[in-house]
C-alpha cells in the first residue's frame, strides 16, 4: 500500500522536487554530486524503500521527464558546433569510431562468456553500453563550473555516442528480429541490418532538422522576448512529440533540433539558452529523482552476476577507447587520461531503449531478463558514474574555469598553431579570415576590420620583442572584444625591436567600449610573456591548439589570464 494513496500529480511532484533537492544538497556537503544525491532520493521514495506512490501517480509526470530529455538532446546537440569544434574534429572522430568498436567488443565477449545468456540479449547490451547519459554530464558541468578543452571534448563526445548507440542499436534490434524469424545469426544480411538502422536514425535527423529550420525562419522575423521565448518552447516540445508519434528516437531528433540551431545561429543562445537558464535546475532536479523512482532494487538482485559483467566491461571498453582514441588524435594529457572516466554515467537513453525492447513482440523471450539487467546496470553507473565524472573534471584541470577570464576570448577553436607568412600584411589577412570564421561576427565587413588593423600598424608596429606581436583593429559598438593567436613554431622573419623572429601574433578586435579591457591584454601579455622564458617556450612549441589553450588557460598563467572578479575595481576591465 503507498503512503500516499491517490496523491494528486502536483503533490507528488512538490514532494518530488522537495526530496531530490534536499538530497541533492546533503550529498554536495558530503562533496558528492547533487545528481547521485537526487537519484537515492527516488531510490528512497520508489517501491524498494517507502513505496510514496501509486505508478499512476508517478505516470503523470512522464510529460515533465520527456521535456527535461528533450532539453538536454538540444543542450548537448547546441555542443556540436562546426566552427567550435574544428581543432576538435580528429579527437571526436577516432573517438566515434573507436568506442563505437571496442566497448561493444569487450562487452559483448563478456557476456557470452557468461553461461546461459541468450546472444540476441548480449548483442542488444553491447550496443547499449556506447550510450553516456547525456543529463548527467551537462548536470555535472554545470555544477562544477567547468569549462576549456576537455569539457569541450566530452560534451560533443557525449552527443555522437548517444547517436552512435541509437543506430548501433537499431541494427541489432534488426538483427534479433531475424534470428527470432530464422533461428539464427549466421545468414544475417548484414545490409538490411544497416539500412534499417539508417533509416530510423534519418527520420529522427529530418525532424529535428526541419523544425530547427522552421524555428530559425520566424525567430528571425520576430524580436519580441516573450514570442522568442514561446517559440523556443513550442520548437522543443513540437521536436519530441512528432518523433515519438512518428516511432523515431525523440532524444535522437532533438539533438538533431540542437545541432542545427547552433549551426544556423550565432546568437543561439537567446532562442533556448536564456529562455530556460532560471528553472532548469528544477526541471533537472526532477528528471533524475524520478528516474531513481523507477529504479528497482529487486531488479537489481535478479540481474545479478550478468549486470556486474555488464557494468564492468562496459567501463573498461569506455577507459580502452578513450585512452586509444585520444592517443591516436595527439590529445593532451589532460584529456587522454580522464576522458573514458568521465564517459561512465548512463541512464536515460538506455532506459529509452529497454521500452523499445519492451514494446516488441520480437523479443519477449528475453524481455524480462534484458529490462532486469540494464536496470541494474543503471542503477550502478548513476551512483558510481556521476564521482568519476566530477573526478575527472577536477583532475583535467577545468572545474571552477566557468568564469569570465581576461583572455575568454581566446578558446581552443581561436587559435592556429602552424600560422606562416613572409610579412605581417599576410599574417593579418589569414588572422582575420580566421577570425570571422570563429567569432559571431555578422554584419562584420572583414575588409574594414583588416584595414583598421593595417592602418594601425603602419602608425607603428605591434611587433613587441620576445617573440610577440599584438595588432589590432577596431570593431563596431555592441559586439565584445574578440581576437585570434597564430603561432609559428620555426618563427616568422618581421622586424622586431630584438631582433628575434615572431613566433605568437595575437590579434584582438575591440569596440570603443572595452578599451581597457584591450590595454589590460596588452600589458599583461606582454609583461608575462616578456618575463618568462619557460611560458615562451612552452607556447610557441605547443604542437596543437588544444596544447596552446591549456598554456593559455592553465595555472601557470593565472598571473596572467586572472579572472575578472578577482581584478581590484582600478584595473577591472569597463
Amino acid at each position: 500500500m503507498p503512503l500516499l494513496p491517490g496523491a494528486d500529480p502536483l503533490l507528488v511532484l512538490a514532494i518530488v522536487l522537495l526530496t531530490g533537492t534536499t538530497l541533492g544538497w546533503v550529498a554536495q556537503r558530503m562533496r558528492l554530486p547533487a545528481v547521485t544525491g537526487q537519484i537515492l532520493a527516488g531510490v528512497l521514495l520508489g517501491p524498494s524503500v517507502l513505496r510514496a506512490f501509486e505508478p499512476e501517480a508517478i505516470e503523470g509526470l512522464a510529460p515533465l521527464t520527456h521535456f527535461a530529455l528533450a532539453l538536454i538532446g538540444v543542450t548537448v546537440g547546441a555542443h556540436l558546433n562546426v566552427a567550435r569544434l574544428r581543432n576538435a574534429g580528429r579527437r571526436l572522430l577516432w573517438l566515434l569510431v573507436l568506442e563505437a568498436l571496442i566497448t561493444p567488443l569487450i562487452v559483448a565477449t563478456g557476456l557470452l562468456w557468461l553461461p546461459g545468456i541468450p546472444t540476441v540479449t548480449a548483442l542488444l547490451l553491447a550496443t547499449i553500453a556506447v550510450s553516456t547519459a547525456p543529463a548527467t554530464v551537462v548536470a555535472l558541468v554545470r555544477e562544477t563550473r567547468s569549462r576549456g578543452v576537455f569539457v569541450k571534448t566530452l560534451v560533443a563526445a557525449v552527443a555522437l555516442n548517444n547517436m552512435s548507440c541509437i543506430f548501433l542499436f537499431e541494427m541489432a534490434r534488426a538483427a534479433g528480429r531475424f534470428a527470432t524469424e530464422d533461428a539464427g545469426l549466421v545468414d544475417l544480411p548484414v545490409a538490411a541490418a544497416i539500412a534499417s538502422a539508417s533509416v530510423q536514425l534519418l527520420r529522427a535527423v529530418v525532424v529535428g532538422s526541419v523544425i530547427a529550420l522552421l524555428t530559425h525562419f520566424v525567430s528571425q522575423r520576430l524580436s519580441r522576448p516573450i514570442r522568442l521565448e514561446t517559440i523556443s518552447v513550442v520548437s522543443l516540445l513540437a521536436t519530441f512529440g512528432i518523433a515519438t508519434y512518428g516511432g523515431v528516437s525523440a532524444l535522437a531528433a532533438c539533438l538533431a533540433l540542437g545541432v542545427v540551431q547552433t549551426n544556423l545561429s550565432a546568437a543561439r543562445e537567446r532562442i533556448v539558452d536564456v529562455v530556460f537558464s532560471d528553472f532548469e535546475p528544477a526541471i533537472l532536479c526532477v528528471f533524475f529523482t524520478l528516474a531513481g523512482l523507477h529504479l528497482s532494487l529487486e531488479a537489481a538482485a535478479s540481474g545479478g552476476l550478468i549486470a556486474l559483467v555488464f557494468v564492468a566491461s562496459r567501463i573498461a571498453g569506455k577507459l580502452a577507447s578513450a585512452d586509444l582514441a585520444m592517443r591516436l588524435a595527439g590529445a593532451t594529457d589532460r584529456v587522454r587520461r580522464n576522458l573514458g572516466a568521465a564517459l561512465i554515467p548512463q541512464a536515460g537513453v538506455a532506459i529509452g531503449l529497454v521500452i523499445l525492447v519492451q514494446d516488441d513482440p520480437a523479443f519477449a523471450d528475453v524481455t524480462e531478463l534484458f529490462t532486469a539487467i540494464v536496470l541494474t546496470a543503471v542503477t550502478i553507473n548513476e551512483v558510481i558514474g556521476p564521482l568519476a565524472t566530477r573526478g575527472a573534471l577536477t583532475r583535467s584541470g577545468e572545474a571552477g574555469n566557468d568564469r569570465p577570464r581576461l583572455v575568454d576570448f581566446l578558446q581552443e577553436e581561436n587559435i592556429v598553431t602552424d600560422l606562416e607568412a613572409e610579412n605581417m600584411s599576410a599574417a593579418i589577412e589569414q588572422l582575420v579570415a580566421h577570425l570571422m570564421q570563429t567569432h559571431p561576427l555578422e554584419g562584420v565587413d572583414p575588409a574594414v576590420l583588416r584595414r583598421s588593423v593595417m592602418e594601425r600598424e603602419a602608425q607603428i608596429s605591434t611587433c613587441l620583442g620576445e617573440g610577440l606581436a599584438v595588432p589590432h583593429g577596431e570593431l563596431p559598438e555592441g559586439f565584445p572584444m574578440v581576437g585570434v593567436m597564430g603561432l609559428s613554431r620555426r618563427g616568422l622573419p618581421f622586424p622586431t625591436p630584438d631582433g628575434r623572429p615572431v613566433h605568437c601574433v595575437l590579434l584582438l578586435a575591440t569596440p570603443a567600449g572595452e578599451r581597457d579591457r584591450h590595454l589590460e591584454v596588452l600589458a599583461t601579455m606582454a609583461r608575462t610573456l616578456g618575463s618568462d622564458p619557460v611560458l615562451q617556450h612552452q607556447l610557441y612549441s605547443a604542437d596543437t591548439a588544444a596544447h596552446a589553450y591549456e598554456i593559455l588557460h592553465g595555472e601557470q598563467t593565472e598571473d596572467f589570464n586572472v579572472f575578472l572578479e578577482d581584478l581590484s575595481d582600478d584595473v577591472r576591465p569597463a
